[in-house]
């Protein structure tokens, strides 16, 4: 999938963890196709599953709900993993996917999330701008003072 994603102009390849028995050999893979590496997480996966390869990656991409299907509420009880990895990474790019909106966009920016990915509510919103604005805002009161 790696060098068909390049050839199509994608800029980011993130993938879960789970899904490969050979994390470092897709990272470099992903580097040699000339692409970011995004890494994601699932709820049920410890957040030291990544650690070997946090400094390879680009962005570290924690899920909010399990995989699969929008629509699903949002796990707040993932924001540890998200203040840990802001504690031990300043500067790396860290999202939040999942059940994300303006109710509860402030757990995920307070604990250090910088990209957040969010679908239903912003497309089942009747103001979907409005939405979209929201969410940066939020990040961006918070982006300076998440956890160290």
């Amino acid at each position: 999938w790696v060098q068909p994603m390049a050839d199509a102009g994608v800029q980011q390849y993130t993938f879960h963890i789970e899904a490969t028995d050979h994390p470092q050999e897709l990272i470099n893979s992903i580097k040699e196709a000339g692409m970011k590496v995004g890494i994601a997480i699932k709820p049920k996966t410890p957040v030291d599953a990544i650690l070997p390869y946090v400094d390879l990656a680009d962005m570290i991409l924690v899920m909010t709900v399990e995989p699969g299907f929008g629509g699903q509420k949002f796990m707040s009880d993932m924001m540890p993993k998200v203040a840990f990895l802001r504690s031990k990474f300043k500067t790396l790019n860290i999202g939040v996917d999942g059940g994300v909106s303006p109710s509860n966009i402030d757990q995920s920016a307070k604990a250090g999330a910088n990209m957040i990915v969010s679908g239903s509510a912003i497309i089942k919103s009747d103001d979907p701008e409005g939405v979209i604005s929201k969410l940066k805002n939020v990040v961006e009161q918070y982006i300076d003072q998440a956890p160290v």
